[in-house]
């Protein structure tokens, strides 16, 4: 096998998976703009997913979040996912958006809280058993606005006394995700602010307990890709959520901004042996003014091309002139892998495995657009108010 022959095989088992929620309304804290078509529950959403599946051939799982996709039969969605070509994959906690979690879900000051968030992320691991789905995803909102609100390191307590109840109500194939954010809705102190916090965490739990890395929720001017490689090292990287940012958690279209940040990610992820079915690639993203459907193929596109550019680095002659010093010749191994056009190369991927080469022109021209448009009339589109 060729090294492009290799390179081809690696791609062809690229799988991203994709939010339920992106296919849903959303905007900014202060406007949701509603688009046509728009699903209106959960079947409807994975309907749209499995156009995003079948024109990338990259798609093959759905993210739910609960309770914005709470459904009477969980196993019965896992069944129509499956008619649909698809499967149902990480599920997503939410313990931000009910008034009870002013303060706090799982670091609250009240033991009534507590145990209320604990019993939501309780009920979220059945929804994994009933769906096969094999991560739970957690991102806690909770913090505090001010100093001295709460006591920080009491707060830490708390947080590990439920993770540790989480945990320990996993099954064995099951995976407890800890995802953090530097700050929002908490400007002050936010409970799980950073990678470090959440590996200490993941550590002290064990095996079944790994990190999730937003590209949206760092400090600008962070290296994203330097914990990328540490979480590798130390086999605590357990999934990505892939998404866009200029100033925040923007959660605009996967390297739109910074298609270079994205390259570099990647080339960590394959340097560090993370190019593996153990790690979940998952968009997380909300497309306000954009189309929904096609930001999301074109936000797989995205992840496609930088994947590639990362598996063409010439790992032995970047080796070389690393060892010997050379810092242009380093760079430049980099710079020419990622200066390479590699939108013929995935054209070749797709053909060779009975796709379009060109995914967005054959959603364009399948008329789902339209049909969606014709067909989801009257009732109430998913998605958020504001």
């Amino acid at each position: 096998m060729t090294e492009l022959d290799a390179v081809k095989a690696a791609l062809k088992t690229q799988a991203v998976e994709t939010p339920s929620w992106a296919y849903g309304n959303s905007g900014t804290r202060f406007k949701v703009f509603a688009q046509q078509g728009v699903p209106r529950d959960p079947r409807e959403k994975l309907a749209d997913a499995a156009k995003v599946h079948e024109f990338t051939g990259a798609a093959p799982t759905v993210a739910l979040h609960i309770p914005w996709d709470t459904v009477d039969d969980y196993a019965a969605l896992a069944k129509y996912a499956e008619e649909l070509g698809l499967r149902l994959g990480t599920i997503n906690s939410n313990t931000f958006q009910d008034d009870a979690y002013k303060l706090g879900s799982v670091c609250h000051p009240d033991a009534a809280v507590r145990r209320k968030a604990l019993d939501h992320l309780f009920a979220c691991v059945d929804v994994m058993d009933a769906t096969g789905s094999k991560d739970l995803k957690v991102w806690l909102a909770d913090g505090t606005n001010y100093p001295g609100q709460d006591d920080i390191r009491e707060r830490q307590d708390r947080l590990a006394e439920a993770l540790s109840a989480v945990y320990d109500r996993l099954g064995d194939d099951q995976r407890l995700l800890l995802e953090y954010k530097l700050f929002e809705p908490a400007f002050y102190s936010t409970d799980v602010p950073d990678w470090g916090t959440a590996y200490a965490h993941c550590l002290k739990l064990g095996d079944k307990a790994q990190v999730v890395v937003d590209t949206g929720h760092h400090a600008p001017g962070t290296n994203i890709e330097f914990i990328v490689a540490t979480l590798l090292r130390e086999g605590k990287l357990g999934a990505f959520d892939f998404n866009s940012r200029f100033y925040a958690d923007d959660d605009l279209m996967a390297g739109a901004a910074d298609p270079f940040q994205l390259f570099r990610i990647m080339y960590e992820v394959v340097r560090g042996g993370g190019f593996t079915p153990d790690i979940a690639f998952m968009l997380d993203q909300c497309h306000n003014i954009e189309a929904k459907i096609p930001a999301i193929i074109r936000s797989v596109m995205n992840v496609q091309e930088a994947t590639a550019k990362a598996l063409l680095v010439d790992r032995e002659a970047l080796a070389r002139a690393q060892r010997s010093g050379d810092v242009l010749d380093a760079n430049a191994v980099l710079m020419d892998a990622y200066n390479t056009d590699v939108r013929p190369l995935l054209a070749e991927v797709r053909e060779e495995s009975g796709l379009d080469p060109d995914p967005m022109a054959a959603y364009r021209r399948s008329g789902w657009a339209e049909r969606i448009v014709a067909e989801r009339v009257g009732g109430e589109q998913a998605g958020w108010g504001a």
